[in-house]
């Protein structure tokens, strides 16, 4: 199985950004811990801070994955043209979010992503990922 992680703004500074918030692990390391959890699965990953990079993105892996793992970070709650896009694929979509964003700022608690997506997880971690992961393998 193929599955494609994508993750939006500012994710690329996880490790040293609100670790009490996001953690003090980076993604680079995780990625590499799930590589090697899920040996038999094909892993990639994607980071961008623009949203038109994430959308191109989405169609891309739409023609070449089984499911899509996102976290679109603030564009969750801001993008309808993200929204769209997972709307207009059929690869299935898992929305992840490392914080409860649910008991953060109220502007937060809104996704545009989630009424596309497969299931949203949110307030584990990075754990999250991993759960995702394991919601397409266990479709198998």
């Amino acid at each position: 199985m193929k599955i494609m992680i994508i993750n939006g703004p500012n994710l690329n500074l996880l490790g040293t950004r609100e670790p009490d918030t996001y953690g003090n692990k980076s993604f680079e390391t995780y990625f590499s811990e799930l590589q090697f959890k899920f040996k038999n699965t094909e892993l990639s990953y994607f980071q961008s801070n623009i949203e038109g990079e994430i959308i191109d993105e989405l169609h891309k892996a739409d023609q070449d994955f089984e499911g899509i793992v996102l976290n679109a970070a603030a564009y969750t709650h801001t993008s309808i043209g993200m929204a769209d896009a997972v709307k207009g694929i059929k690869t299935p979509v898992v929305e992840v979010h490392i914080s409860n964003t649910h008991a953060r700022e109220e502007f937060r608690h809104k996704s545009y992503i989630a009424p596309n997506a497969k299931g949203v997880i949110l307030g584990f971690g990075l754990l999250g990922y991993d759960l995702a992961i394991q919601s397409f393998l266990n479709e198998k």
